[in-house]
């Protein structure tokens, strides 16, 4: 029997259809996160008095590098059985139907880590191009990056994947979509999580501008600190959540662990050593 604080979940994933086009929270989400990290980054480069002209490309960089990156990650990582002979269902939004025909569906798979990855690409080709310090547009973007972190767990939330292990806690989550067992509603801890990493990026940025400097940190700081302890905690929660594919389940640890790991020593690297002044 149920515990009556448990939280019965099921969200239509679809906020509503405009002429056949259907308009889900997952890709709001998605927008919602990537507008916020827009403004924020917006407002470092005025406060550092960067040309106007060098910030407008930025975004088509993060975009396509996160998209790119994230869903090659997912093919790649989580699901290489079914994609290496489905490799346009890899490339296009779509999903092949038996008969050769196909359906608009989405792209059903995205991995933070194969983001993260696409997104660090996707900046040393915009800094190649307007000849600023990749380092220092690191930094910016480490700033706003947890609260699109946020938006996209939240996202998965409204989706019901991603979901945590079974659970007695009193806020456990019922996701009716997957069955009726109460569990650790994991995408919330994570978002939860992010916003926190969030306010906490914004006070060392705002607590540096207070001292009449752009940054009182080294170089790479930010870069390192947003790495260090978006992808810590992303190791740890992973022990409450199930796997996201079968073949984890004789892995001693899960795949976003292991994915997780290069991320956490690079993060540390970068936010104790690189740039560190003598």
């Amino acid at each position: 029997m149920l515990s009556l604080l448990t939280i019965n979940w099921n969200p239509d994933p679809e906020l509503f259809n405009f002429f056949g086009i259907s308009i889900r929270y997952y890709g709001l989400l998605w927008i919602v996160g990537l507008a916020f990290a827009y403004l924020i980054v917006q407002r470092q480069y005025r406060d550092r008095r960067i040309d106007e002209k060098k910030f407008e490309p930025l975004f088509f960089y993060c975009f396509f590098g996160i998209l790119i990156g994230a869903r090659l990650g997912h093919c790649l990582f989580y699901d290489w059985a079914y994609y290496q002979d489905h490799f346009l269902e890899m490339v296009l939004p779509v999903k092949i139907l038996p008969d050769g025909s196909w359906k608009m569906t989405g792209y059903t798979g995205l991995a933070s880590h194969g983001g993260t990855l696409g997104l660090i690409i996707a900046l040393w080709m915009y800094c190649r191009k307007t000849k600023m310090h990749y380092i220092d547009v690191l930094d910016m973007i480490a700033v706003a990056t947890p609260i699109t972190a946020c938006c996209i767990r939240l996202a998965n939330l409204m989706n019901s994947e991603i979901i945590g292990k079974p659970a007695d806690v009193p806020w456990a989550f019922v996701f009716e979509r997957v069955d009726m067992l109460p569990r650790h509603p994991a995408q919330l801890y994570e978002a939860i999580a992010y916003f926190i990493f969030f306010l906490g990026m914004v006070y060392l940025y705002k607590r540096g501008q207070k001292k009449q400097e752009p940054l009182p940190y080294h170089r790479g700081f930010f870069f390192g600190l947003c790495l260090t302890e978006i992808f810590t905690f992303r190791f740890f929660v992973e022990f409450l959540k199930e796997n996201q594919v079968n073949f984890e389940d004789s892995m001693s640890l899960n795949m976003g662990q292991w994915l997780s790991i290069p991320f956490i020593l690079i993060g540390i690297y970068f936010m104790c050593f690189y740039g560190k002044k003598k």
